[in-house]
This record gives structure tokens, sequence and C-alpha cells, in this order.
């Protein structure tokens, strides 16, 4: 493991617990090394590579496209573990370069090392609940390497689903599920005698193992029912319309079990359920359009979502803290965000941009405010390297100081506002949804 590798899976994993509200792992494979091939769903562009390797616990090499590989960031990229790949559009000599990357691949298996490549090749601009298709080069990886060391070691390849409630806001949530791994020495024999129906064989596997890791609807122009009845029974993995009281992975598995049934289910003959779901499509548009949060519309049957008792409270016990944090975060933030508006066309990049831009400006920006602080006002140098490493806590705290405020502003104005029609017509959608949808 190269240090940089190693201070980026360490100080990343804080920052994951600052940005993301909560998170879990599922079928953690606890080896460091093991010689496997991990082959990832790609939802959300850089945030992608550095959960996995900040978050799941064996080391990985990325393969990583080649136009980032600009010549003053590769000592940085070789040092974070990462390795070009080529493709078509990158109009270049794809096939002799790659042939070089295959060899540093096949080097890296036998000793040991795993890789991470993404199947599906690039990430949408709309979040999806499902998988494109997986490519077969990961399969084709890993028997050339076989081949490359004479099927001497063995060789793995695994499936890996990343779930995300929502992949760019502070304090969503997301779940990572690791498939079982495949050993590829298994299909030496039928490998030999027809490559090709492996490779294909060996692709559909993984591809069945990553949608039994992820919430997949087969069916693209069934995303908004999967999307809507999660949000009307509050018990699936939508971020801002759930029961914040059901654990994180039941509320995945929750998911996960209603796009089975609507992959088995739901075709376009499904008549009762296709106007189900244009009527959840409307009412969900009307909320949008008038700006309602549906959760004010659920709160005359669960008034605590519209209580301000613990907004208040975080108020008044938090502000010392907010204004320090204040100080150290906000230029950062503001700089961060400003650029990577401005810089980045794609939203998807924007979660995880702000984040290590933030992180990176954050960092130098407070040394010499540490530095005056540690000499005005602590006893020890040893307290002020405590406290600069404690910035970003104070930061979060600030961030969702603003937010608390912002809820009792709003809470506060759709108190007022007459929701009854809204009312009506959700329950009758509950309605439907328990006669139609068994699973719901």
């Amino acid at each position: 493991m190269r240090p940089i590798y190693f201070l980026l899976k360490v100080s990343l994993n804080i920052s994951f617990r600052l940005f993301y509200k909560r998170f879990s792992i599922i079928n953690q494979h606890r080896k460091l090394f093991g010689s496997t091939i991990y082959v990832s769903n790609h939802p959300n562009s850089f945030m992608d590579p550095m959960l996995i390797g900040g978050i799941n616990t064996p080391v990985v090499h990325f393969m990583t496209r080649s136009d980032v590989f600009v010549w003053w960031l590769k000592p940085v990229l070789w040092a974070a573990h990462m390795l070009p790949i080529y493709r078509q559009q990158d109009q270049t000599d794809t096939k002799g370069k790659n042939t070089d990357v295959f060899k540093k691949v096949n080097q890296s298996l036998k000793m040991g090392r795993n890789i991470l490549i993404f199947g599906e090749g690039f990430t949408d601009d709309t979040p999806i609940r499902g998988l494109k298709p997986v490519k077969k080069g990961p399969a084709r990886m890993g028997f050339g390497a076989l081949e490359a060391i004479g099927w001497s070691k063995n060789i793995y390849i695994a499936g890996i689903g990343i779930n995300y409630t929502d992949r760019n806001t502070i304090g969503s949530e997301f779940v990572l599920v690791n498939g079982p791994k495949i050993c590829l020495n298994e299909y030496k024999q039928a490998y030999r005698e027809n490559p090709n129906k492996v490779i294909n064989e060996v692709t559909k596997r993984i591809e069945k193992d990553m949608q039994n890791c992820t919430i997949y609807v087969a069916n693209p122009k069934r995303y908004s029912l999967l999307e809507n009845i999660m949000q009307i029974t509050r018990k699936g993995y939508n971020h801002p319309n759930h029961d914040d009281r059901i654990p994180l992975c039941k509320r995945l598995e929750y998911s996960r079990k209603l796009a089975l049934w609507i992959n088995e289910h739901v075709t376009d003959e499904s008549t009762d359920i296709l106007a189900l779901q244009k009527d959840l499509d409307a009412y969900f548009n009307l909320e949008k359009r008038m700006k309602i949060q549906d959760r004010f519309v659920v709160a005359k049957k669960e008034p605590e979502l519209i209580s301000t008792l613990n907004n208040w409270l975080y108020l008044i016990l938090m502000w010392p803290f907010a204004i320090i944090g204040l100080i150290h975060g906000f230029i950062p933030y503001i700089i961060a965000k400003k650029i990577t508006e401005k810089v980045m066309r794609r939203k998807v990049f924007w979660g995880s941009v702000k984040m290590m831009l933030g992180k990176l400006i954050g960092s130098i920006y407070n040394i010499p405010l540490i530095i005056l602080i540690t000499k005005w006002y602590l006893p020890h140098w040893s307290l002020g390297v405590l406290y600069y490493f404690i910035t970003p806590v104070l930061w979060r705290l600030s961030y969702e100081y603003a937010h608390q405020f912002k809820e009792i502003r709003l809470k506060s104005k759709m108190k007022n506002v007459d929701l009854s029609k809204f009312e009506e017509k959700r329950a009758e959608l509950e309605k439907r949804i328990g006669e139609l949808v068994p699973v719901a």
C-alpha cells in the first residue's frame, strides 16, 4: 500500500462520516489483498472509487480513464493506485497502450493485489435505480491474467453494488454491498475449449450478482413507479421521504424486494398498475410545482415531522460550535462550491468534487489560523494539532446549524398552508398501493 493511498483511505473514511448521515457495508470482504477483480456499478462518478477505496477493506488499484493522466498529475495518480485505461474515444493507440497496462494488471494480480473497474463504463446524469449492461472487459482481464501467469495462482472476480439515497446531498446515506467471489480458475477447462462462451457466462454471472447488490429495476420506464411507491410508504430508500426510525439496511432490502416485484409483475398490459404509476407521477409533479414537500402532507398523521422542538434545541445548544465552525469552514466551502459549479457542467460530479476541493482548500486555509490560535490561546502546540484535525467536525456542525434554521422557517410557513386536498389524494394513492402491490 503506497503512502498517499493509505493517507487517502484514512482521511476519506473520516470525510464520509461527515458528508453522509449514515452508511453501512454488507458482506464485507476482510482480506486486504486477494487477487480479486472488483466490478462495481457507477452511479456517482468520482465518489464511487473514493467510497470503495476508503470504506471497503480490500486495497484496490483503480482502472481510471486515461484522459485524467496529465503529466503533472501522474505521480499523484500512481501513488493513489490508479492505472490508465485507454478507450476508443480517446483517439490514441488504444490497443498498444492497453497492452502495456494489462501487463501491469497481470503482475498486480499475480502479486495478490486487487483491481477495481466500473463495469457500466460511465455515470448517468439522471439518477437511476438500475444497472446498465456490464461490459466483458473485467472477465477478459481476469482470464488474460491467468493465461499470462500460466494459471499458477487463483484469481477471483466479484461484483459490488453502491446504493445512494441521494448521490449529491450532504446528510444522505448509502449502503455498499459486496457480492460473492467467483474463482476464475474453476473455468480453466471450459475456457480452453471455448474462451468467448466462458467470458460471456462469467460476465452474465457478475451482472446478476451486481443486480442482487443494488436496487435494480429492469425497465427504465418503471423507475418512477418504484421511487414514488417508496415515497408514499416511507419504508424505502428515498432520501427526502422515508421513516428515519427504520434501519438503513432494512430500507434497502424493502426497496430491493419492491424492485424485484416490479420486474416480475409489471408489464405493458398491467393496466391498474400503470394507471397507479401515472397518478403517482401527477401527484408528485404537482407537489414539485407547488413547492410542497410530501412530509408536510404526512404531518397530520405524524406531527413530529413538523415539530420544531429538536430544531430549536440544536440552535440553542450548538451556537458556540457553529460560530467556530463558520470561521474555519465558510470561506473554503464557498470557494469550493463556486469553483465546482462553474467548472463542472455535469451535476453528477458536484458532490464528490465539492467534498474533495473543500477538504483541500480547508486544510490549507486553516493552517495559518490554527498557528495564530495556538500561539495566542493554547498552552501547547499539541493542542493546536488536535484542534486542526477537529475543524472539519466544527464546520459540519455549522452547516447543520444553518440547515436547522432553514427547517424552522419552512415548518413555520407550512403550518399555515391548507394541504387537505393533497392529504385526500395521498390517502387514496396509499390505499391503491396496498391493494395492488402486496410487497409494499
